[in-house]
């Protein structure tokens, strides 16, 4: 996994989908000043990375959930990942809005999914993990169980890794934060200075300032 987990990372940073800025910033939706930015859905554009995490995903699913009927994805940006997986291991799909909708059936969840079923979610990227347990949330709330998720990255903070063991759901990411920052160092496309910096931002997102 640990050999999967840096081929991923070299993968996410070669096409871009992941950036790294420590001499400046990035401003994230949450209002965080952050040196990297990751956005998963550019892997969608790329068919041999594409093709790799998807088949990552098999082999992790394989190894770690074997008994579950349905696959979920997150929206926005796990949908097409979800539909990939759910499309190579034949298995129904379903994605999970992050509010339900305020017009129509009013629907959170779209697709066909009843009451009883064992639920695997797909995600494309842990944060906080706030908008990833929403979608856990609103599954539970249809009267079905999640088995665990599986996630294309994760940043490693403590307050996702708290709130997955609280809410008792198994995760399991391809990639991560310590995997990506390590290659970066070794290809030389992160200095030293760099490299303290990184690991100072991911301590303490919410208040870092360069």
């Amino acid at each position: 996994m640990e050999q999967v987990s840096k081929q991923i990372a070299a993968k996410l940073l070669q096409i871009k989908a992941i950036k790294l800025d420590p001499a400046n910033h990035f401003t994230w939706a949450s209002g965080w000043f952050s040196p990297i930015y990751c956005d998963n859905r550019k892997t969608l554009s790329y068919p041999e990375v594409r093709n790799f995490i998807t088949d990552s995903f098999i082999k992790v699913i394989n190894d770690n959930f074997s008994d579950f009927d349905v696959v979920a994805g997150v929206a926005t940006g796990a949908i097409a990942q979800g539909v990939l997986v759910a499309e190579a291991i034949n298995k129904p799909f379903v994605y999970v809005r992050s509010k339900a909708k305020e017009h129509g059936m009013g629907n959170q969840i779209e697709g066909y999914l009843t009451a009883g079923k064992k639920v695997l979610v797909i995600e494309d990227l842990i944060s906080t993990g706030g908008s990833s347990l929403s979608a856990v949330k609103a599954i539970r709330e249809a009267n079905c169980k999640v088995i665990g998720m599986c996630a294309i990255f994760t940043y490693g903070f403590q307050k996702a890794t708290d709130s997955f063991e609280k809410e008792q759901v198994k995760l399991i990411t391809l990639s991560n934060y310590d995997s990506l920052i390590k290659y970066a160092v070794e290809t030389g496309d992160v200095s030293e200075a760099e490299l303290l910096l990184l690991q100072e931002w991911r301590k303490n997102p919410a208040t870092w300032k360069k």
